[in-house]
């Protein structure tokens, strides 16, 4: 039950990193600029092994197409390819293809009534989507889970009463606790009736975001300082459709502000935006339907004995198209959720940051809801400025802890936890000690392009410890262990040098986009003409 539910949950899993650290930790000479001619060797180095790793994958997928070990994962896929698909990735083939009607059929009935309600009773909006929601997951999942829910509701909203943050942190994660371990999983799993394909997922996802909406709820509720909120609202917060389910998760200062803010107006082009973000949307589950027919990137790893048959490009290939993977399914499911909440004047929590922009530990996150929640409720609220070792360590170790709990513990989970929790801290240090003489004074002393090289070549190295670090949980402890000793032990020299090679070259490009982007946000002073004339008289 705890590797099925950690699966079924891979897309909130690397949610859970903080992201709020000092400024100094990863954004030095972030303005730093390289000779163009630089920039195009990098771009053409990082294009020509991202077709060749594909190549290797391609191949490894063509080959072995008709694998005993595939029979269950790889089926017929679109007749116009005359390829079979991968189909390994349950959650995606449950969003867009085996229960894509239902999902639309719910999202659509939603966007209908509460465009009707919201043009004729505008005030009373956030009402009318939590009658249709608690209608929606009624029918859906019956009354006996509508029952469990209200019972955790009601639970910690009369914590919530009493104002007190630890009472509330203490009843919401014993209440979580109770969802996640057993027997008491078990239990009150056991009393929701039907039997249908979704209603394990739908079971775990509703409880479990439904007690952190509930947490949120109650540690606002203790930062008001004039009476109370209702329970009405806490019931209008909860069962907002769109989120209920899957999320992601509005802490609810944000939602509460919003779906109760009566001066609904759009702002320029909005609407055109919100068709252009959803024609993307589905362009994007097009193409990874496409792809998903000529590369088996999640069937390939769970064959351990054709894994070890593979070349060291064709592995490290693997793990980092796994991760933009699942960056891309969970881009796309909350985008077609956020595009439902924008319908509803809502501004829900922006798309993740993409894998490949990812190059320490400190941005490292798939959800910008689950995070925001955490980092404003537990790691900001403990570590401060995130500039003192021992508080950032006990920062860390809060948050992992509430991560292991909500993915369900468990031997996975507490590997994963445990390193990247460490990776945070070890970030920290390494910034600590390299900001100490001589080495400060040795960047101090050579240019901003050269400290960006160097900083590089450290990047390009943290970027492949995040990938070993999360592909353990996208596929298992033994392939990340295989990818682990191939690109470090095995393939020493070449392969280990050449793949931190070309991570370098897409660093140094990341680190370019970072560049123009902190230029737009913040341009940096033009001197006055006169002022150099008069200098030089």
């Amino acid at each position: 039950m705890c590797l099925f539910f950690l699966c079924r949950q891979v897309v909130w899993l690397i949610a859970f990193q903080p992201v709020r650290l000092p400024v100094c930790r990863f954004t030095m000479g972030i303005k730093a600029a390289l000779p163009r001619y630089e920039l195009y060797l990098y771009t053409a180095v990082l294009g020509v092994a991202l077709i060749w790793a594909g190549s290797w994958i391609f191949d490894a997928s063509s080959e072995n197409v008709n694998r005993k070990a595939f029979k269950e994962s790889v089926k017929p896929g679109w007749h116009y390819f005359g390829r079979k698909m991968d189909v390994a990735d349950f959650e995606w083939m449950m969003w867009f293809s085996t229960f894509r009607n239902h999902i639309l059929f719910a999202l659509a009935g939603h966007v209908i009534f509460a465009k009707i309600f919201t043009l004729l009773a505008p005030k009373h909006r956030s009402l009318i989507f939590g009658i249709y929601g608690g209608l929606a997951v009624l029918v859906t999942m019956g009354w006996t889970f509508v029952t469990l829910v209200l019972s955790h509701c009601i639970i910690l909203y009369s914590i919530a009463m009493v104002k007190s943050k630890w009472m509330c942190f203490a009843a919401g994660l014993a209440t979580l606790a109770s969802i996640k371990l057993e027997p008491y999983n078990s239990w009150q799993e056991s009393l929701v009736t039907g039997s249908f394909d979704l209603q394990d997922i739908l079971f775990y996802g509703g409880c479990g975001f439904s007690i952190m909406r509930c947490m949120s709820f109650a540690l606002e509720n203790c930062e008001k300082k004039d009476g109370n909120f209702t329970f009405s609202d806490l019931l209008k917060y909860n069962f907002y459709l769109p989120f209920f389910f899957f999320g992601p998760i509005m802490t609810f200062d944000r939602f509460h502000a919003q779906v109760n803010n009566t001066q609904l107006i759009r702002k320029d082009k909005e609407l055109w935006n919100i068709t252009t973000k959803a024609l993307l949307h589905l362009g994007v589950i097009l193409v990874v339907d496409v792809f998903f027919h000529y590369l088996y990137i999640l069937t390939i790893p769970s064959d351990v004995k054709l894994v070890t048959k593979l070349s060291d490009w064709c592995l490290a290939g693997l793990a980092y198209s796994n991760l933009v993977y699942d960056w891309v399914k969970a881009a796309v499911m909350f985008g077609v959720i956020n595009t439902v909440s924008t319908l509803d004047h809502l501004d829900p929590p922006q798309p993740p940051k993409c894998i490949t922009m990812l190059y320490v530990f400190a941005e490292t996150h798939f959800d910008r809801g689950i995070n925001d929640w955490l980092c404003k409720y537990v790691y900001d609220y403990i570590g401060g400025d995130h500039d003192k070792i021992f508080k950032e360590l006990l920062a860390t170790f809060c948050t992992f802890a509430i991560t292991t709990l909500w993915l369900g513990p468990c031997e996975l989970v507490y590997i994963w936890s445990f390193f990247n929790c460490f990776g945070l801290n070890f970030e920290l240090w390494v910034a600590k000690f390299f900001s100490l003489p001589p080495f400060s004074i040795i960047e101090g002393a050579m240019g901003e392009a050269m400290s960006r090289r160097i900083r590089g070549v450290f990047n390009a190295a943290n970027f492949w410890t995040i990938v070993l670090y999360n592909v353990l949980s996208l596929n298992s402890l033994e392939f990340a262990k295989l990818v682990g000793r191939r690109l470090i032990f095995k393939g020493f020299p070449l392969s280990s040098l050449s793949v931190l090679l070309v991570t370098y070259c897409g660093v140094q490009l990341v680190k370019e986009r970072e560049r123009h982007q902190a230029l737009l946000d913040d341009p940096e002073p033009v001197k006055p003409v006169d002022a150099g004339k008069e200098k030089a008289e």
